[in-house]
C-alpha cells in the first residue's frame, strides 16, 4: 500500500506544475498584448465581404435611398417623378497615365463609366429622371424603357395594347414593375398615371413642338421625337444602368432578357437577317434592343447622335446601320442580332409561335393598320395560349392584316 502512495503524490504534483506554468503563460500574454494595427487582422468586417459597401459607399447608398424615399411618398406627384440627378450620377474616375495616343481608346474599351458631364448635370431636361428610373430598375440596374405621346396613350390605343401582352405574356407579368413609360407631352403623361406605375415626363426644355398627336412617319416632329430619345438613354447608361428600350407598338409574350447575351454591349432586333447573330451585315431595327452601361455604350450613343448631321432628314435606325461598323472598329463596341424567329416584326417574323418572345408592328404604316393588326396578335397569341399542348403546334398567325403578310 505504501508503494501506491508514492506514485499518486508524484502524479498530483506533476498536474499541479503544468496548471501553474499553463497559467503563468497565460498571464505574460495579456500583459504584453497589442491590438493589431487597422486593416492587418485576418477576421473580416462587414466592408470586407463581397458585396457589402464601404462606410462612404452606405453614406451615399443611403443618400440616394432617402432621396427616393422622399420622392416616392411626396403626395401625388404633378409628373410623375421628383428629385435631383446629382444624388445619382457617376463620380469622375481617376485620370489615368498614358504616353501615347491611344489613351483616348483605351478609355473607350474600359468597362468603368466615365462621369456626366458637368453641362448636363446642371440641365433641367433631365430633372427627376435618376429618381423615376432607381424605382423602376430591376435589382441588376436594368430598366424597360418605352415612350409614348398622346396619340399613342389614348384610352384603347398602343399603350393599353403594350401593357395588355405584358399581363397576358408567358412569364412577362413580372417585368412590368420595372418598366418606365417616358411620356412626350403632359396628356400622354396624366394618362400613363392613370394606368401604370412608373412614368417619367420628358420636356425637353427649348424645343417648341406639339407631340400630342400621331406624327406622320419621317415628319419634323417625328424625327425630333425619335432622335430625343437618345439623348434619355445615353443620360440612364450615365447614371449607370443598363436598359431594354422596346417601341410601344412592340408586343411582348415571352420573357426577351433570355435572349441577350452577357457578352454583348448591345443586343438589337433585326429586320433583315442572315442567319448569324454576329453578321455586321444584318439590318438593325432599333425599335427594339438592350444595352449595357459602361463606357463603350456611352461613347457609341455620343457618336450616334452626333452623327445624325452627317444624315439630314434620316432617323436614328438607318444612321445607325450606316456608322455600325465605325462603331465596332473604333470603340470595340460588342454588337449582336437578334433573331426574328424569337423576335418578330411584320417585316420578318417567325411562324412558330411555341419560340416567338417579341411582336413589333414595324414596315406599317398609320395608327389605325398598327392597332388592327396587333389586336389580331394578341388575340391569335391568347387562342394559343387556351390550346391543348399537342394542339399548339397547329397554331398559326392571321394573315393577311392590314400590315402583316
Amino acid at each position: 500500500m505504501g508503494k501506491s502512495i508514492v506514485p499518486e503524490a508524484t502524479a498530483r504534483q506533476a498536474v499541479s506544475f503544468v496548471l501553474g506554468a499553463a497559467a503563468a503563460l497565460t498571464v505574460v500574454m495579456l500583459v504584453q498584448y497589442r491590438a493589431p494595427a487597422a486593416g492587418l487582422s485576418r477576421a473580416r468586417t462587414r466592408g470586407q465581404f463581397s458585396g457589402w459597401r464601404s462606410s462612404d459607399e452606405q453614406e451615399q447608398y443611403h443618400r440616394r435611398n432617402e432621396t427616393v424615399r422622399t420622392v416616392h411618398h411626396q403626395g401625388p406627384p404633378v409628373a410623375g417623378v421628383a428629385g435631383d440627378d446629382r444624388h445619382h450620377h457617376i463620380e469622375p474616375n481617376a485620370t489615368p497615365k498614358a504616353n501615347s495616343t491611344s489613351t483616348q481608346t483605351a478609355a473607350v474599351r474600359s468597362d468603368h463609366l466615365p462621369s456626366i458631364d458637368r453641362q448636363e448635370q446642371g440641365s433641367e431636361e433631365f430633372r427627376g429622371l435618376a429618381a423615376a428610373v432607381a424605382r423602376a430598375a430591376t435589382d441588376d440596374r436594368t430598366v424597360i424603357i418605352t415612350c409614348v405621346n398622346q396619340a399613342w396613350a389614348a384610352p384603347g390605343s398602343l399603350l393599353d395594347l403594350f401593357l395588355e401582352s405584358f399581363r397576358i405574356g408567358d412569364g412577362t407579368a413580372r417585368l412590368l414593375p420595372h418598366v418606365l413609360v417616358v411620356s412626350m407631352d403632359p396628356a400622354a403623361h396624366a394618362r400613363c398615371l392613370a394606368v401604370h406605375s412608373h412614368c417619367y415626363h420628358y420636356t425637353m426644355p427649348g424645343l417648341h413642338m406639339n407631340f400630342t398627336s400621331a406624327k406622320f412617319f419621317g415628319s419634323r416632329e417625328w424625327l425630333e421625337m425619335v432622335w430625343s430619345k437618345l439623348k434619355l438613354q445615353r443620360r440612364i447608361l450615365q447614371l449607370g444602368y443598363g436598359f431594354l428600350f422596346t417601341d410601344v407598338d412592340v408586343m411582348w409574350l415571352r420573357d426577351p432578357f433570355k435572349q441577350v447575351t452577357a457578352y454583348a454591349d448591345m443586343t438589337v432586333s433585326s429586320d433583315v437577317y442572315f442567319g448569324d447573330p454576329d453578321n455586321l451585315g444584318n439590318f438593325p431595327n432599333t425599335g427594339f434592343f438592350h444595352v449595357k452601361p459602361n463606357a463603350r455604350t456611352i461613347a457609341m450613343t455620343k457618336l450616334w447622335h452626333e452623327s445624325r448631321d452627317s444624315y439630314p432628314g434620316a432617323n436614328e435606325q438607318p444612321v445607325f446601320n450606316m456608322i455600325k461598323k465605325r462603331l465596332v472598329a473604333e470603340l470595340g463596341l460588342r454588337l449582336r442580332y437578334l433573331d426574328p424567329a424569337f423576335m418578330g416584326g411584320f417585316c420578318s417574323y417567325g411562324k412558330d409561335l411555341g419560340k416567338i418572345v417579341t411582336m413589333h408592328a414595324n414596315c406599317c404604316v398609320g395608327l389605325k393598320n398598327k392597332m388592327k393588326d396587333l389586336r389580331s396578335v394578341l388575340d391569335d397569341w391568347k387562342k394559343y395560349t387556351r390550346l391543348p399542348h399537342w394542339e399548339k403546334h397547329r397554331a398559326r398567325w392571321t394573315v393577311p392584316g392590314a400590315c402583316i403578310k
